[in-house]
């Protein structure tokens, strides 16, 4: 089995780059239809949710519309609830409802070396406003969109010093191979002007056809590296599951606590 607890990139910065601007220039451009296509929670998302006493301190590593937060507040949470997303669109489509628990979003971009140190910054500045340690970081969705190992393996490494010592890591990930319809929708790499060579293995490039054509960029993750990644992190694997889609496989789930401070699983 391939060791995954050490990457050694093959992607370059300029790639790393690109890829990033791909995916930003189409949450901004095609950010109103994204979001109306993420109107409810993922089965596996739920899931997770269930596992929460209703009083822990939440960040939502990209957040999107907010629509976890919408859930958590028809369903009692009462902690604090911190939302990051660098997208305006979806931000703005996340402010626009009030909430029963206290509910802050943030314009803040993952790929950006200190994004976690804006966090200590923005609960400094309001009084209302949760900063670290966190019970809870959720991560749904967001890594696979991240490009260049080092830089994916970089946010992690940032989620472990914002958790509590007892706090839990949970993530998703994409597993688009799994369906025959999506699979369809892998473009060429030279669709966005680049080859096979300059980026990682299990990279892709996807088309998006609602309200117009656009491109944007994924990484798929199995188990192993997933798993090698919390391992490279300092974190240990407490559940890993797959769930949503027709086949019920659509996703991959972990949920990561600091290692030695493992817990039983949900």
């Amino acid at each position: 089995m391939k060791d995954y607890t050490h990457y050694n990139d093959c992607v370059d910065a300029a790639t790393v780059d690109r890829l990033l601007d791909l995916n930003r220039r189409f949450y901004t451009e095609r950010g109103r239809d994204f979001s109306a296509t993420r109107l409810r929670l993922q089965p596996g998302v739920k899931h997770l949710l269930g596992s929460l006493g209703g009083g822990e301190s939440i960040l939502d590593l990209g957040c999107g519309n907010g629509e976890l937060a919408r859930f958590l507040s028809t369903h009692g949470h009462r902690g604090s609830y911190l939302g990051l997303d660098f997208s305006p669109v979806l931000l703005a489509e996340a402010g626009r409802e009030a909430f029963s628990f206290p509910v802050h979003f943030v314009d803040c971009d993952l790929s950006q070396p200190a994004w976690d140190e804006a966090l200590t910054h923005y609960s400094a500045t309001s009084s209302s406003l949760h900063g670290p340690p966190f019970d809870i970081v959720f991560c749904f969705a967001v890594l696979h969109h991240i490009p260049g190992a080092s830089l994916r393996s970089s946010i992690p490494c940032k989620v472990h010093a914002l958790l509590t010592d007892a706090g839990s890591f949970m993530v998703s990930n994409w597993r688009f191979t799994e369906s025959p319809r999506m699979n369809g929708r892998v473009q060429p790499w030279s669709a966005v002007g680049l080859r096979a060579e300059q980026v990682d293995p299990h990279d892709h490039v996807l088309d998006w056809k609602r309200g117009g054509i656009a491109l944007r960029y994924v990484h798929q993750f199995d188990e192993p590296e997933l798993s090698g990644l919390a391992a490279a992190a300092g974190f240990e694997v407490t559940q890993s599951f797959y769930s949503d889609g027709a086949d019920r496989k659509s996703s991959l789930y972990q949920v990561w606590m600091k290692s030695g401070r493992r817990r039983p699983t949900v």
